[in-house]
C-alpha cells in the first residue's frame, strides 16, 4: 500500500484526526470563531486560504528570489481508479473537495491543478504538516549549533521540566513519540489530556516560562520506560516547538523558518504560522502556504536538505528524520514514525487532517503535494481514496497512462 494508512496504530490515526484540538489557537474575531474542527464546508473554503483573518499568526518572510518550477514538456492528467470505477482527475478533485494537486518530477512541473475556487496564489492551512517543518528546523538548529544533539535532554532547553516525567527524556524520544509519559488522547472524554491541555488561558508573563502547555505537561506522570513504545501525543509536538524556540535564544519559529528555508530556498510567498494562546508559533500545527511552496518543502527534503549545494541541516538529518524509529513493540503493531515525518515503504510523507499532504519518493525523484477541504478530518474511505490518487499520479509521472505532450 502506498500510504500504509491501514497499518497505523489506532492512537496515531486518532491523533491525525483531531490533533489541533489539544492546544487551542488564539481567535482574533469578535465573537471568536468556532473550533476549526467544526467549520462547515463553506467556511473551510473561505477560511483555509485566509487563516490570518480568524486566528493570531506570525509571518514567515520570503526572500528576494523565487525558486522556479519549470513546466515539463510532458504533462500528466491521470485517471483515478477506485472501487473498479475510473474517474477523471477534475471530477475526482471536485468530488473529494481537493483544492490543489501538484507533482514535480526531476525538478519540473508535470501536474498543477486547482479546484473549488482555489487560485495558485492562495495559501492553504497545513494542520499537522507543520510538525514536519518543525523537524526540519530542528535539524537546522543542530547544524547551526543552537542544539547540540537529538540526544540532548529536553530539560537542557526547558529546565522548568526538571523533576517532572520529562526529566531524562531526550529530544530524540520527544520528536519520535516514545517518551513513555502518560497521556490520554481520547477525544470523546472532556477530561482527557488532549481535551484539557488547551483549555487554560495565558495569564501573562513569559510566553515560554508561563506557557499554559508547558505548565500542563509538567504535571504528567511516567507510564512506561522511555524508548519502549510509540504513542502519538499531541501535546508533545507543541512542546518540541518550545524546546526549539528556547534553544534559538529569542528567535521565533517563523523567523528561523524564514532564515533557513523560506528565504534562501526561494519560496514564492510569505508563509503564515498560527500562534498558541501565549503568542508562540505552534510547533505542532497550522502553517499556511501556496501549493507550490508545499511542493518546494518536499523538493528541499528530496535534495537532502541542501540549498544551492550548501548543507542546511545536520549531517544525514533527512535520512534519519524519515526513517522508522518506532520501537520493536510498536513496529510489530504496524507503527511507522520518524522525526515528525511518516515513513512509507518507498518514501516518506508529511500529512495533516482534512486532506493536506506532501509525499516524497526519492528513487523516483518525485514530489506530490495535495491540499483539500475534506468533509471529515480523516476516515478509512478518505485514506483509501487518497491512496488511489497518489498511486495514479505516480504511475502517470513515471511513464504510465495519462501523459500528454505540453501543447
Amino acid at each position: 500500500m502506498i500510504i500504509q494508512a491501514s497499518r497505523l496504530s489506532a492512537m496515531a490515526v486518532a491523533a491525525l484526526v483531531l490533533a489541533p484540538m489539544a492546544l487551542a489557537q488564539k481567535p482574533i474575531t469578535d465573537p471568536p470563531v468556532a473550533s476549526i474542527l467544526t467549520w462547515s464546508q463553506k467556511q473551510q473554503l473561505e477560511r483555509y486560504p485566509a487563516i490570518e483573518k480568524v486566528y493570531a499568526v506570525s509571518t514567515i518572510r520570503k526572500g528576494d528570489k523565487i525558486r522556479e518550477l519549470p513546466k515539463a514538456l510532458v504533462q500528466i492528467d491521470p485517471k483515478i481508479m477506485f472501487n473498479g470505477k475510473s474517474s477523471s482527475l477534475d471530477a475526482f478533485m471536485k468530488d473529494n473537495r481537493i483544492t490543489g494537486l501538484i507533482a514535480v518530477k526531476d525538478g519540473e512541473l508535470m501536474l498543477e491543478k486547482y479546484a473549488l475556487g482555489r487560485k495558485p496564489e492562495d495559501r492553504w492551512t497545513s494542520f499537522s504538516v507543520a510538525k514536519s517543518v518543525t523537524a526540519i528546523l530542528m535539524g537546522a538548529a543542530i547544524k547551526d549549533g543552537w542544539i547540540r544533539s537529538v540526544y540532548d535532554p529536553v530539560t537542557r532547553y526547558l529546565p522548568e521540566l526538571k523533576g517532572t516525567a520529562y526529566d531524562g527524556i531526550s529530544i530524540r524520544q520527544l520528536i519520535s513519540m516514545q517518551t513513555g509519559v502518560a497521556w490520554d488522547e481520547n477525544y470523546a472524554n472532556p477530561k482527557s489530556d488532549v481535551a484539557q491541555a488547551g483549555t487554560a488561558a495565558f495569564r501573562g508573563g513569559n510566553p515560554i516560562d508561563d506557557n499554559p502547555l508547558l505548565q500542563y505537561m509538567a504535571k504528567l506522570k511516567t507510564k512506561t520506560e522511555p524508548g519502549k513504545e510509540f504513542v502519538y501525543k499531541t501535546g508533545e509536538t507543541d512542546l518540541a516547538g518550545l524546546v526549539l524556540v528556547r534553544a534559538l535564544a529569542g528567535k521565533s519559529l517563523s523567523q528561523y523558518a524564514s532564515e533557513k528555508l523560506w528565504g534562501p530556498y526561494g519560496m514564492e510567498q510569505d508563509g503564515i504560522w498560527m500562534q498558541d494562546k501565549a503568542g508562540m508559533d505552534r510547533g505542532g500545527c497550522c502553517m499556511s502556504m501556496t501549493l507550490r511552496d508545499y511542493a518546494r518543502i518536499g523538493l528541499f527534503m528530496l535534495g537532502g536538505g541542501k540549498i544551492d549545494g550548501r548543507q542546511v541541516l545536520a549531517d544525514n538529518w533527512v535520512e534519519d528524520a524519515t526513517a522508522n524509529h518506532a520501537p520493536a513493540k510498536s513496529r510489530a503493531e504496524g507503527a511507522s514514525y520518524g522525526y515528525f515525518w511518516w515513513p512509507m515503504e518507498d518514501g516518506y510523507r508529511a500529512v495533516g487532517i482534512f486532506g493536506q499532504g506532501i509525499y516524497v519518493f526519492p528513487e523516483e525523484n518525485l514530489v506530490i503535494a495535495v491540499n483539500s477541504a475534506a468533509p471529515k478530518a480523516t476516515d478509512r474511505l478518505q485514506s483509501q481514496k487518497s491512496n488511489a490518487l497518489i498511486a495514479a499520479v505516480r504511475k502517470a509521472a513515471n511513464g504510465g497512462e495519462g501523459r500528454t505532450p505540453r501543447g
